[in-house]
C-alpha cells in the first residue's frame, strides 16, 4: 500500500472542495485518512465528511487530501455539482507513485447570469461539515434547520454562522404532530417554542403564530416536505396559514413521476386554486445516504445586486427561482422571469415563452404548462446537453406558465411559474380539486373539537376560527 497525496485544483490552479471516490482493480473503495472505511447512515453516529449513495461511497475533501492505494489501476471520480463536468478517469498508480493531480472544468456559470444555488433545508450536520459538503457540491447557501435545543446552540438567523461560500445559516423547524411543520428561515431571532403538543404537553400555540412571528422578524416560511395531509399527519394548521397566505414558499426533496409524486400533485393543486406560491428545492438531508444539494433551488439575484444570504431570500420570496436535481432550466414569458405577473393587451393574448435547459447529464425534453396541461414540448437530442424551445400559448384565461425538464417521466427541474392576470378571464375553478384539502381541514377541525388539549379554550376557539376562515378561503377559490 502507498500512501498517495490526492490534489483536485480549479481552472485556476487551485484546490476545489469536491466529492471524491476511488476506487482500485477490484472495486474497493479507499476512504482519505480522517473518514471511517464505510460510512455509517444512523444520524447519531456522526453526519458529515462522506455519503454513501446506492452501493457507492464518497468522501468529501478541501481539495487535498492523502489515501493509502495499492499499487495498479486506480479509478477516480470527483463531482462538484451540476454546473462542473465530473471527473472520471482511470490511472495507472505504479510503484513509487504518491501523487495524483486533476482538474476539475467548469462546464456551466449560472452564477454570471445572477443565479445562486442553495440548499433549503439540511439537519443533523455541523456547521463546519455543512460548509465542506456545501462547498464540495457547489452550493452557495446551506440553510440547516435546528429541531432540538441542542442543535439550536448554533442559530444564526439572518447572518451566516460560517462566512464564505457557501453561507451556512441555522434556522429551525417548528412542528405540532397533528397542527403541522414550518421552516423558518432568515430570522434575525429564534421563534419558540420549537414543539408544542408532544404527547404530554398542552396544545397551547399555533402554527399561524409562528408564521407571524417569523414575518415580523423579516423571515421567510416555508412549507416543507415531509410527511403532509395525511390521515396520520393531517398538518391542517399549516395548510390554513398556506390559503391565508402565510407561507412564502412550498418546498420539494424528491422530483419523480408529477403523477406519482404527492409533492409535486400538491403544488399543482395549490397553483389550480390560484395560489401564487413559489418553489424551494431541498436535500431535508438527515444522514449519510443523503447529498447535500440532492434536489436545491437556484434563485436568481436582482441585476446589479450582491450576493447575500438576505438578497438570496427576498429572490425566493419573490418567486424567482428554479429547483433541479441535475439541469439548469430558465424560462421567460414575453420577456419576464418567474415570479413576475404577465398582463397581455386585450388585442394580444398571446404567451411568447422562451425555455432553456442545459445539464452535465442526459434528460429528453423540454415541456412547458399552461395552467397545469403541457401545451409544448420538445425533445433533447442524446449528444446534446443542451435544448432550447420557444412557442406561442394563446391565453384562454388567468392562470400560471412554468416549465420543467424530464428524463423518461422523470421530472428533473421544475421553474416556478409566471403568472397570467387576463381581464374578465378569470382561471378556471374545478371544486374537485380542492377535496383533498377540504378533507383535512375537516378532520383537523374535529381533532381540535374533540381531542386538542388547550390550555384555555380562548385557545381552541382561536384555532377553529383559523381553520374555519381557511375553509372559507379555499371554497371561494374553487367554486
Amino acid at each position: 500500500m502507498l500512501t498517495v497525496h490526492v490534489r483536485v485544483v480549479d481552472a485556476e490552479g487551485k484546490p476545489t472542495p469536491v466529492r471524491l471516490r476511488l476506487t482500485d482493480a477490484a472495486g474497493v473503495c479507499h476512504m482519505p485518512f480522517g473518514r471511517t472505511a464505510t460510512t455509517a447512515l444512523d444520524p447519531q453516529s456522526g453526519v458529515g465528511g462522506q455519503v454513501r449513495l446506492g452501493e457507492a461511497e464518497y468522501a468529501h475533501i478541501d481539495g487535498t487530501c492523502e489515501v493509502q492505494l495499492p499499487a495498479g489501476p486506480i479509478r477516480m471520480e470527483a463531482h462538484k455539482g451540476p454546473e462542473y463536468e465530473p471527473i472520471l478517469r482511470e490511472v495507472l498508480l505504479g510503484p513509487g507513485k504518491i501523487a495524483l493531480r486533476s482538474t476539475i472544468e467548469r462546464a456551466f456559470d449560472w452564477r454570471a447570469r445572477g443565479w445562486y444555488s442553495g440548499d433549503g433545508r439540511a439537519h443533523e450536520l455541523s456547521p463546519h461539515a455543512a460548509r465542506l459538503e456545501g462547498a464540495a457540491e457547489g452550493l452557495d447557501v446551506v440553510n440547516l434547520l435546528a429541531t432540538n435545543y441542542v442543535a439550536l446552540l448554533a442559530f444564526s438567523g439572518s447572518q451566516p454562522t460560517l462566512e464564505g461560500m457557501p453561507c451556512v445559516v441555522v434556522n429551525t423547524l417548528n412542528s405540532h404532530p397533528t397542527l403541522g411543520t414550518v421552516a423558518l428561515l432568515n430570522c434575525h431571532r429564534a421563534v419558540y417554542p420549537l414543539r408544542f403538543g408532544a404527547p404530554d404537553a398542552r396544545d397551547d400555540w399555533s402554527v399561524v403564530d409562528w408564521c407571524d412571528q417569523c414575518h415580523r422578524k423579516k423571515g421567510l416560511v416555508v412549507s416543507p416536505d415531509l410527511p403532509r395531509w395525511t390521515l396520520e399527519h393531517p398538518q391542517g394548521e399549516a395548510l390554513a396559514a398556506l390559503l391565508l397566505g402565510k407561507i412564502d414558499a412550498f418546498e420539494i426533496c424528491h422530483l419523480d413521476d408529477p403523477q406519482e409524486s404527492n409533492s409535486l400533485a400538491d403544488w399543482y393543486r395549490f397553483l389550480a386554486c390560484g395560489l401564487r406560491l413559489p418553489l424551494m428545492g431541498s436535500s431535508g438531508k438527515t444522514n449519510n445516504a443523503t447529498v447535500l444539494g440532492a434536489v436545491r433551488t437556484y434563485a436568481r439575484l436582482e441585476p446589479g445586486c450582491d450576493f447575500s444570504y438576505g438578497s438570496w431570500i427576498e429572490a425566493v420570496r419573490a418567486g424567482r427561482t428554479f429547483i433541479t436535481e441535475g439541469p439548469l432550466l430558465s424560462l421567460t414569458v414575453n420577456g419576464l422571469e418567474p415570479g413576475a405577473l404577465v398582463s397581455p393587451p386585450d388585442d394580444k393574448q398571446l404567451a411568447r415563452a422562451a425555455i432553456e435547459a442545459c445539464s452535465v447529464t442526459p434528460f429528453d425534453r423540454l415541456e412547458l404548462l399552461y395552467n397545469g396541461e403541457v401545451v409544448a414540448r420538445c425533445e433533447a437530442k442524446a449528444e446534446d446537453r443542451l435544448a432550447k424551445l420557444e412557442a406561442e400559448v394563446p391565453l384562454g384565461a388567468s392562470g400560471w406558465l412554468a416549465a420543467r425538464c424530464l428524463k423518461g417521466e422523470a421530472v428533473r427541474a421544475h421553474t416556478s411559474p409566471v403568472y397570467v392576470r387576463i381581464e374578465g378571464r378569470p382561471m378556471p375553478k374545478h371544486a374537485d380539486t380542492s377535496a383533498p384539502f377540504l378533507a383535512v381541514l375537516e378532520r383537523t377541525l374535529t381533532w381540535v373539537r374533540t381531542e386538542a388539549r388547550c390550555d384555555r379554550e380562548s385557545r381552541r376557539e382561536q384555532l377553529v376560527q383559523t381553520l374555519e376562515s381557511a375553509r372559507r378561503v379555499l371554497s371561494r377559490l374553487t367554486t
